[in-house]
């Protein structure tokens, strides 16, 4: 762990001011320089503070979080804000979460249950959002279905067999192929390697569990066998090695187990050359006149509600019900959650995201989480158009910039605000890569994506626990997390100062975070490092501390 260089701001919260009648009292604060000395955490976090290190203060707590809870106890105590809704763009949400179903948005000009397009918005008994996969789960990659749609007449061709006008399609069909044989190969090594280990562990765990007596052994119960045939010592070898990855073999091979089913579930969706998956919902993607596709099933149609897991933890690190006792702590106390399923177990169609997008700026979204992406784009126009949509209508996007480690600066992804020349799309658009609660060189997620012309600002997205369907809490991972921790920072914003324009909420989320001149490491490759103020425009980690002071400000 190293220093961090920023421009922080301590605050006093006044009194009302004398002869003041019903004000607010401004917030004054005094900008603190030089915090290279402050003291930072060089002992592993407790469990409960791995649990809510998004929300620390790097002053107090000596984790660098948002400075959530500070906010509230030195700033906002005592403060009343407006509502705000935010749109939640997603896999699903559980609505009914014991953590969740205290935020989640109501359409009051909507009748539940009686089957009418109530307020005339073109979705029938749209309670609580939209539904644009209806029954879908599963879905190809993008460049699958590029393939799909363009083997047919480039397979078996050459370039110099193709026409001119045909040249740039023949060279994207020609790029898809090259993704899905290199992705393709990577996923099924990895499902034969997975499961050539577990064919291995298990009769070796077999063995030693009825050796032992036990099934929970440990390295010391493993060092401790005397005279091991030569059978036992490969076997406790494979084991001891086994044990580096987890707490007991059991569990380590349960992890194996879901990478199995991971790896395979990839092959039969992502990869699948046979199966349509869009057919069952009776739409044409590559149509946008057509809209009230789907459903108002928001949680999507898995009793179990797995698919709903990814859009679940998003929602909760916006706006989990703070301080009830349970659970976790979003950011945002003052948000309702409009749930929009649009994104399935694969890549997201853009007519989904064109309407998805317009259906929250439509309904009242002061805010829209986008924690999703891909590389390739069929109708990027669609998409750029909403977003377009939403700046002029005074709506946040706050996106996830990616978790591959990507320079965005040299490989475009999507959703983003850049039509082909560069020129933004509008100014309410920001993207967010993520940051590690290890302080540092390392403070950089070891898979975000980052640029400085791409990314706009980093927030923490390693190890992040929030809610998970039926009333469960995980931790998960990735830009997907950063960008809602931002979303929830940015509904703040705009509850307690409700005068700010989406545009000024942007430039205070960018202008008002946590800067570091500090070297670190880029996709985790030692070799590769550079100063953290430049793989990102703002160069700065958000922080709501200080975007409240600065909103302050801007508000007077």
């Amino acid at each position: 762990m190293k220093f961090v260089k920023a421009s922080l701001f301590t605050v006093a919260t006044a009194a009302l001011l004398a002869g003041c009648t019903g004000g607010v009292a401004p917030i004054v604060s005094t900008p603190v320089e030089n915090i290279d000395t402050l003291p930072l955490k060089v002992t592993p976090l407790t469990d409960s503070q791995l649990e809510s290190w998004a929300l620390a203060d790097l002053m107090t707590d000596t984790i660098p979080g948002m400075s959530v809870d500070r906010a509230y106890n030195e700033i906002l105590k005592g403060r009343k804000g407006e509502k705000v809704i935010v749109g939640v763009i997603d896999s699903g949400v559980d609505i009914e979460h014991e953590d969740l179903k205290d935020v989640i948005w109501t359409n009051k000009n909507e009748i539940p249950g009686n089957g009418k397009d109530d307020d005339k918005n073109g979705y029938v008994d749209d309670i609580h959002g939209w539904n644009f996969l209806g029954d879908i789960v599963a879905e190809n990659m993008e460049y699958v279905r590029y393939i799909k749609k363009l083997g047919p007449k480039f397979e078996g061709k050459t370039e110099a067999s193709v026409g001119a006008a045909d040249r740039a399609d023949f060279q994207l069909y020609q790029k898809a192929k090259a993704e899905y044989e290199k992705e393709f190969g990577e996923v099924n090594g990895n499902l034969q390697r997975y499961n050539q280990i577990l064919a291995q562990i298990k009769p070796a765990h077999a063995a030693m569990s009825e050796k032992l007596g036990k099934e929970d052994y440990n390295q010391k119960d493993l060092a401790g066998i005397q005279n091991p045939s030569e059978a036992e010592q490969q076997q406790i070898g494979m084991l001891s090695q086994m044990l580096s990855y987890g707490d007991s073999v059991p569990e380590v091979i349960e992890q194996l187990n879901g990478g199995v089913e991971y790896f395979d579930g990839r092959l039969t969706s992502h990869f699948n050359m046979e199966t349509n998956f869009r057919v069952a919902l009776g739409d044409d993607p590559d149509n946008m006149s057509s809209k009230g596709y789907g459903n108002n099933d928001v949680d999507g149609p898995d009793p179990k509600e797995e698919d709903a897991t990814h859009g679940t933890h998003v929602a909760g690190i916006i706006a989990a019900s703070r301080n009830n006792g349970i659970g976790m702590n979003g950011v945002a106390d003052n948000a309702e959650i409009m749930v929009i399923r649009a994104v399935p177990d694969g890549d997201e169609y853009d007519k989904d995201i064109a309407l998805a997008i317009r259906y929250a700026v439509d309904n009242g979204a002061k805010v829209i989480n986008t924690s999703f992406g891909k590389y390739y784009s069929p109708h990027p126009e669609w998409v750029w158009d909403a977003i377009k949509y939403a700046s002029d209508n005074d709506v946040l996007i706050v996106n996830a910039a990616g978790n591959e480690a990507f320079d965005l600066d040299t490989i475009q992804v999507y959703p983003n605000d850049q039509k082909g020349t560069g020129a933004e799309m509008g100014d309410t658009f920001i993207t967010i890569g993520a940051l590690n609660y290890d302080y540092g060189s390392e403070m950089v997620a070891n898979f975000s994506n980052y640029g400085v012309s791409n990314v706009d600002a980093f927030a923490p997205g390693v190890k992040i626990y929030s809610t998970t369907p039926l009333n469960t809490y995980e931790f998960l991972q990735g830009t997907s997390m950063a960008a809602p921790a931002v979303a929830g920072v940015a509904a703040t914003i705009r509850s307690y100062f409700p005068k700010l324009s989406a545009k000024e909420v942007k430039q205070i989320l960018m202008n008002s975070g946590l800067s570091s001149k500090t070297p670190v490491i880029l996709g985790g490759d030692s070799s590769n490092q550079s100063n953290f103020s430049t793989i990102s425009k703002s160069g700065k980690m958000v922080n709501l501390y200080n975007a409240l002071i600065m909103a302050d400000k801007m508000s007077r």
